[in-house]
């Protein structure tokens, strides 16, 4: 299985918080599935980081790569489909993942509820 996570997933297995699902931590262990994170939530933790609502120290890409993730990037295509796609949604990062999932065949794992109501991407709860 190629998993993408949501922004907080990530952040939650960076800092091994019991927060995360068993069954999604199992999935992201299994060394058969790839994981990726993407260049969205890069970006969104800087943002966060930056205005104060979120400390995480270091570098989000070098926490990708100590973790034995891979990259996930944003291309043009993916951010006409995010600003096209038909969903009442507003958060661009959101919007992003829906869409890398999809396109990508990636099952997103995440915990928002709101994503989680998005029908036509796999998904797993975290």
């Amino acid at each position: 299985m190629d998993l993408l996570l949501d922004t907080h997933v990530f952040l939650w297995w960076d800092a091994a918080s019991p927060e995360l699902s068993a069954a999604c931590r199992a999935a992201i262990s299994d060394p058969s599935n790839r994981v990726f994170v993407s260049a969205a939530s890069v970006w969104e933790i800087g943002i966060k980081r930056r205005t104060g609502k979120l400390a995480f120290s270091g570098s989000a890409v070098e926490a990708i790569r100590q973790n034995g993730f891979l990259e996930a990037p944003i291309l043009g295509r993916d951010a006409e489909a995010a600003a096209a796609l038909d969903w009442k949604h507003a958060d661009p990062f959101d919007r992003l993942l829906v869409v890398q999932a999809r396109v990508g065949s990636l099952t997103l794992a995440t915990a928002d509820r709101s994503i989680r109501g998005f029908g036509g991407v796999a998904q797993i709860e975290a």
